[in-house]
């Protein structure tokens, strides 16, 4: 139990860090970090929901076409 928790929480840190680069992130007043986070972590749960497995390649695929952002979510 205890390993698979680890191994879930360093995947999400893992993406987090080299994909949306958060420990570079300059936002650090009020709500910002914490509204940041948020948005983060709602992109990669919307994307592993949608059977996303590579989120960095998603991310890239995504910022390239928004049709094709659109067309994941079912629009």
């Amino acid at each position: 139990m205890a390993r698979g928790h680890w191994e879930i929480e360093n995947r999400n840190h893992h993406v987090r860090d080299v994909t949306f680069h958060e420990d570079l992130s300059q936002v650090r007043t009020q709500n910002g970090p914490h509204m940041m986070a948020t948005l983060r972590e709602l992109a990669m749960s919307i994307m592993r929901l949608t059977g996303v497995k590579n989120i960095a390649k998603a991310c890239r695929d995504f910022a390239a076409s928004a049709h094709k952002t659109l067309r994941q979510l079912g629009y």
